[in-house]
């Protein structure tokens, strides 16, 4: 079905642009409306009821929903083009940018992945004041409530509807409806007989379950990121303002709810650790929850405590993490519809604002309402998570055809991958045309906004097809001049090539045999060590592996063909066998052996047992039949002895 863009000037405050609209997002308008949240309440209801209604208001949407459900029709779909592309000082300008966001309102929508959480209403409060006691009566009601304190010598309330114990928080782990708790030196209370209520001996240590955790010690912090741990709610006890705002919410945090889950992992595609050595860590350390833990060879991620900053996606270098809600294809199909739409309406040299949902949105409606709004050719792009948006995306953005990207982060932004992706994707094209945005004035933003770029689009845009890495090498290959040959990376960057020493390397292999991703590969039929620089990760196990440290990195791109090809960076002459000419293993390395073991081991003194190490596996096998002390010639195994051979032996004596 075909949608219809219902429009409104917002009365008359607004210059919108049908004709432009229409042929840029292949999208049917209606007529220009004054008042339709109001006195034309009654078009909008009509629209609404056909069944294909696309409202371009962001502001009014309640009041379109109340209509839509009164008069028993599907739901519209809304755009908000007023406070991206309408409020604007370049507002005449920007009807290929109003195109551009039709188009992507256009998009069919994305089912989010989520997954249940459970709370039954276990809330743990943790303090030994006041505030913690009264907190805990205010919250007995709708919760079941524990109190742990640490000095079992304070004067406790005679209140029983919660729960109070004595004892030292050891570890705590878990989120919202699985925490997980250590109590050491754990005292339970004695509920019984006259005065002040007393506590039990210790009795060790205490593993416990709770669905909340409520923190009113006024100490560190349990968990990293508190403020990203659902469940985990934590305020000074001396700020009552704080503490009520917390006793409020936890006092929420009863039942079902939906848990969105970011990020997908594969297993076999993980590069941490191979053969007891460990190799990439980028995504432990960068993630801000402690939601990634090893786990063998590979790593492991609780969606439970997991808060979807995407950070982890955006530096993975083997594609192992990837963000998921939305799937990344996703991300590059909006950029394609934005960038395409805007062109084809017209519009030339399109730059992009990247911000997060919430914040951003806010900041780009205070400088629409109240300033001088985005510059027509700003297109903004909300995320999830700015985070996410690593080099691979940035990248895509350009090669797709945008003109410059901006990232606008805020105070609460995860700052580490931000600062190794961008200088990345500076290195492989986009120098002159990435910017971070840190600033929490709407006005100073819009004013680093109308400053133009002197940058053009590329004449040549990419098809983002494929993983991150494959979208990422045809924008850098677009980006770049022919003849740019080999970029030089900064250190950590996902992409380069080994150096090997082949004075020191003695093919044994062993980095070839553990390669995560297959970069280092053997040749069977030769003593050969290949390498295939596209599929290098550069996350160093084959460094840590070598016993002869004869492995380097060199972080680089190499723009040209002989990435994808595979080189040779080690090979020797094979030995051939003294007996019947096969060749097998590395001459040097027999030739090494045999001097350091011939004449110097007691099991190597005979010249007969030095010619084995010169033999083939077959020869080897041979001679070693045919020798004196043959391990095969000590004739039959003896036969088993048996309960009736036992039973034998005690009647002849």
């Amino acid at each position: 079905m075909t949608k219809s863009l219902i429009l409104c000037d917002c009365l008359g405050s607004q210059t919108l642009d049908p004709e432009a609209i229409e042929s840029g997002a292949d999208v049917v308008c209606s007529r220009v409306h004054t008042s339709l949240c109001g006195t034309e309440i009654s078009r909008a209801a009509e629209q609404i009821a056909k069944g294909d209604a696309l409202i371009a208001c962001g502001q009014e949407y309640m009041r379109f929903l109340e209509i839509a459900e009164e008069i028993g029709h599907d739901l519209p779909d809304f755009v908000d083009l007023r406070d991206r592309a309408g409020w604007s000082d370049e507002a005449q300008l920007a009807g290929p940018k109003q195109a551009a966001l039709a188009a992507e309102a256009l998009l069919p929508p994305v089912g989010e992945k989520v997954t249940d959480v459970v709370s039954e209403g276990m809330c743990l409060v943790l303090g030994s004041s006041e505030t913690a006691f009264r907190a805990a009566g205010q919250l007995a009601e709708p919760l079941s409530v524990t109190v742990l304190i640490e000095n079992s010598e304070l004067e406790v309330p005679c209140d029983r509807s919660f729960e109070i114990v004595a004892g030292r928080l050891a570890t705590a782990s878990g989120a919202l409806g699985c925490f997980t708790v250590a109590i050491e030196e754990f005292r339970q209370l004695i509920a019984g007989g006259r005065g002040a209520l007393g506590f039990e001996d210790p009795r060790g240590r205490a593993d416990t379950t709770c669905d909340i955790i409520l923190d009113l010690r006024g100490d560190s912090p349990l968990f990293l990121a508190p403020e990203k741990r659902e469940g985990y709610l934590r305020a000074d006890p001396g700020n009552q303002k704080a503490v009520a705002q917390a006793i409020l919410e936890a006092s929420q945090l009863v039942g079902t709810f939906e848990k969105p889950v970011y990020v997908r992992l594969e297993e076999h595609l993980c590069a941490h650790s191979r053969g007891m050595k460990t190799a990439c860590t980028r995504c432990l350390d960068v993630c801000p929850t402690g939601a990634i833990t090893p786990d063998g060879d590979h790593v492991s991620i609780d969606p439970m405590v997991c808060a979807g900053c995407g950070a982890c996606a955006a530096v993975c270098p083997s594609a192992a993490i990837t963000y998921d809600n939305p799937p990344v294809d996703r991300l590059f199909q909006r950029l394609s519809t934005l960038a395409h739409a805007f062109r084809k309406a017209g519009g030339e040299n399109p730059r992009l604002l990247v911000y997060q949902t919430g914040h951003g949105e806010e900041m780009i409606s205070f400088a629409s309402r109240f300033g001088r709004g985005l510059p027509a050719d700003v297109i903004p792009l909300a995320v999830e998570a700015v985070a996410g948006f690593g080099h691979a995306e940035i990248l895509a953005a350009i090669g797709i055809g945008f003109v410059s990207v901006d990232i606008l982060v805020t105070r609460t932004t995860e700052r580490d991958a931000l600062a190794t992706e961008m200088p990345l994707a500076e290195a492989l094209g986009v120098k002159g045309r990435l910017r971070l945005i840190d600033v929490m004035d709407p006005d100073e933003m819009t004013d680093l906004l109308y400053e133009k770029t002197p940058a053009v689009a590329l004449p040549e845009t990419i098809l983002p097809v494929g993983s991150r890495k494959e979208v990422a090498r045809m924008s850098a290959i677009a980006l770049n001049a022919p003849e740019a040959g080999i970029l030089e990376l900064p250190e950590g960057a996902p992409y380069g090539m080994v150096e090997v020493n082949t004075d020191s390397c003695t093919l044994c292999l062993a980095c070839a045999s553990l390669c995560p991703s297959g970069a280092l590969t053997d040749n069977p039929d030769k003593p050969q060590l290949r390498f295939q620089e596209n599929a290098c990760l550069q996350c160093g196990l084959c460094a840590n592996i070598c016993p002869e440290n004869a492995i380097t990195l060199v972080p680089r791109f190499d723009l040209s063909e002989d990435a994808l090809k595979h080189k040779i960076v080690n090979e020797e002459e094979p030995y051939r066998c003294i007996e019947c000419g096969k060749e097998f293993g590395v001459k040097s390395t027999v030739e090494r052996i045999v001097a350091e073991l011939e004449g110097r081991h007691w099991m190597f003194a005979d010249e007969s047992k030095t010619r084995m190490i010169r033999m083939c596996d077959d020869c080897r096998v041979n001679a070693q039949f045919h020798s004196e002390d043959n391990p095969f010639a000590a004739g039959d195994r003896p036969r088993p002895r048996t309960t009736d051979d036992y039973l034998k032996s005690r009647k002849l004596h």
